[in-house]
């Protein structure tokens, strides 16, 4: 990867003219406006990157991507530079995470220079109505090329060092990519303010502030019902959705199912692997659950290694269907993980135990299909494990 980088910027060094007054200028506003963003937003940021468990998305492209569109490489991959170690004394994360980071962020920069350069920008001054269009079209596909470099070097490491990588893990969520998206966007903006009117910048500088501001308000919001370890809704996310979603089947008067997924000899893992193993596995068994349900199926995690599915428009035929697909699932998974002393190991063969209970037969509240799926759960555990069992059983 290092190899790919320095030929990267070897080449983009190489076709680069030498910087004039002007850019030297922009690059000085550029410069002004990102260390403004970094020092007034540090404690937002610092507390935005400790609660985050998968890819950060950086908000820096406001000021990264404009310089692709105006400045030469050598001023593009500086200002990264700049950023990158203001951004260090704002993270305190070993430094050679800020070399890898700065290296990710200055290849991205300078191929997508190099991307814009080579399809013939125009004078923005001199613009008619079609030549905008096509100029708008070029700066989608330089953004393009600078996020997509910035995937694939960033999630193909992730991919080889991590035991266990999942798309969430390595390409961020899809409010994270959103996130840079906009932050992507409002960089073009900034270009075209940079170039026409330099002193407006000022108001992209107050927007960033605010927007990273309203970046961690969102984050917070998201962390108040979501299990930090597993990504999916803890009990306060889950138990909102899942009587939302009782109330509408209620009114409809029609019927829904929940699931409670309680793993088979869970403890035996972190005594024999360790608990970051046990983590794993969970991990997995996340990913599962989010793989074989509906996308109106409400999946949580309920604490421990107990996990609760609700089944909306799920009768007892379909309840029986879901929960065998779960068990088989589960069953079937292959999970990379490490040993007790770091060495990689894999995980397989693990079992699960399955209550259900069916609303309204089983019960017509949240919290009574809960005890009806809990008690079933622990019938299945006495009988051997690694099975599903309704919470009225008479019925089968």
């Amino acid at each position: 990867m290092e190899l790919v980088a320095l030929g990267g910027f070897g080449f983009a060094f190489a076709n680069s003219p030498a910087p004039t007054g002007t850019d030297w200028v922009r690059f000085a506003i550029l410069a002004a406006g990102a260390t403004v963003h970094i020092q007034l937003t540090r404690r937002q940021e610092e507390r935005r990157r400790n609660r985050t468990r998968t890819v950060l998305i950086d908000l820096i492209a406001v000021w990264v991507f404009p310089a692709v569109l105006v400045l030469p490489a050598t001023l593009v991959v500086a200002l990264v530079v700049l950023t990158r170690i203001q951004r260090w004394f704002t993270a305190r994360r070993p430094a050679h995470n800020f070399v890898f980071s700065a290296i990710s962020h200055s290849l991205a920069a300078a191929l997508a220079h190099l991307t814009y350069v080579a399809l013939g920008p125009s004078d923005w001054h001199t613009l008619t109505g079609l030549g905008s269009l096509r100029e708008f079209a070029l700066v989608l596909v330089t953004a393009a090329v600078y996020e997509g470099v910035q995937v694939l070097y960033v999630g193909g490491i992730l991919t080889l060092t991590s035991p266990n990588p999942t798309p969430r893990t390595v390409l961020g969520s899809k409010a994270d990519n959103l996130l840079e998206a906009i932050t992507t966007g409002l960089g073009a903006m900034t270009a075209v303010l940079l170039v026409t009117m330099p002193p407006t910048v000022a108001i992209m500088a107050v927007v960033t502030v605010v927007f990273n501001r309203l970046a961690e308000l969102d984050q917070l919001q998201d962390d108040v019902v979501t299990d930090s370890k597993t990504g999916l809704l803890n009990m306060r996310g889950w138990s909102e959705s899942a009587e939302r979603a009782l109330s509408r089947v209620s009114r409809a008067d029609g019927t829904l199912s929940m699931l409670m997924i309680d793993l088979d000899h869970f403890k035996w893992i972190n005594d024999t692997f360790g608990h970051p193993a046990g983590d794993d596995v969970l991990i997995a068994v996340a990913k599962a659950l989010g793989e074989v349900t509906r996308p109106a199926d409400i999946v949580g995690r309920f604490g421990g290694e107990e996990f609760l599915v609700l089944l909306p428009d799920a009768d007892t035929a379909a309840a029986e269907v879901a929960a065998e697909r779960v068990r088989r699932t589960i069953s079937a998974l292959r999970i990379e993980t490490t040993d007790k002393r770091g060495e990689r190991t894999e995980i397989t063969d693990r079992t699960t135990s399955i209550g259900v209970a069916v609303y309204p037969v089983d019960a017509s509240t949240l919290d009574g299909l809960m005890q009806a799926a809990d008690a079933a759960v622990y019938e299945a555990k006495e009988n051997g494990r690694n099975q599903v069992r309704f919470a009225r059983n008479d019925r089968h």
